[in-house]
């Protein structure tokens, strides 16, 4: 049985991670053998998906954005960022330090949902749009228009700030 789901999903597997590798910063194989990795799990733990295409490309994706979150977060020894020497600077860490202090404060003060939506945002945890709305409880499409105008309330509450220094 697992033998012919392996067969059947096997050139779906291979174009579904070739779309997406390009996007995610990956190698084609290195998404198939995660998404291997998942199934076998999946058969282990749950048995066969009700629907194993469908899990299959849900699967890819998900894979592409965990590789996207980690490349983008990984630094090799040695190769700090421009500028990272100087933030270890004390008097940089605490200018760092007062801007973010401002910030939060800024969308503290914001009306409405702004103030759950950009911290949700501004999480470190990196959500996505789907995330997002799901805590909020509003639908996805509404998210980026919402956004923008949480922006622009917060452009407006940070405008006296940033002029007066």
């Amino acid at each position: 049985m697992a033998h012919d789901l392996v067969t059947s999903l096997s050139p779906l597997l291979t174009a579904e991670a070739a779309a997406e590798a390009h996007a995610s910063g990956a190698e084609p194989g290195d998404l198939e053998q995660a998404v291997w990795l998942r199934l076998l799990e999946r058969l282990e733990a749950d048995g066969p998906p009700a629907d194993p295409h469908r899990w299959l490309r849900r699967a890819v994706r998900t894979e592409a954005r965990r590789t996207r979150r980690t490349t983008r977060r990984e630094r090799p020894y040695g190769t700090e960022p421009a500028g990272a020497a100087a933030e270890q600077d004390p008097e940089q860490l605490a200018l760092a330090a007062a801007r973010h202090r401002a910030l939060r404060d800024a969308v503290r003060r914001l009306p409405g949902r702004c103030p759950r939506l950009m911290e949700a945002l501004l999480s470190p945890r990196d959500l996505t749009y789907r995330e997002i709305a799901g805590e909020l409880g509003i639908s996805q499409g509404s998210l980026g228009p919402e956004r923008s105008r949480c922006l622009g309330c917060l452009r407006r509450l940070l405008t006296p700030e940033v002029a007066a220094r």
